[in-house]
């Protein structure tokens, strides 16, 4: 029970202090990205080099796995930014163009 306390104490910490970091960045756009980067590549490296060895070996420990992942709000996942979704800023004018024609 104090290790899981502690363990949510830390994730708190790191949660506040990457909130902070991506506000202090507010309005920079290749900082964020940046930010993002760095996100993304954690996310990577601790699925593949520490979390998969975790893994359930039995149906069992895969039952209360799937089981925990349910009640804790579901499996993590970084997704990535659609293009069309970063073409939109692009396809919408700036202001709006007015006709020379009646």
């Amino acid at each position: 029970m104090v290790k899981r306390q502690q363990q949510e104490k830390d994730q708190e910490a790191i949660a506040q202090l990457v909130q902070k970091t991506a506000d202090s960045y507010r309005g920079d756009g290749e900082a964020l990205l940046g930010l993002l980067r760095i996100l993304e590549k954690l996310h990577r490296e601790i699925r593949d080099e520490l979390f998969q060895e975790t893994l359930p070996k039995t149906r069992h420990e895969l039952y209360a796995l799937l089981r925990d992942i349910e009640a804790s709000g579901g499996w993590p996942y970084i997704g990535r930014m659609r293009l069309q979704a970063l073409l939109t800023n692009l396809l919408e004018p700036d202001e709006p163009q007015h006709s020379s024609e009646p």
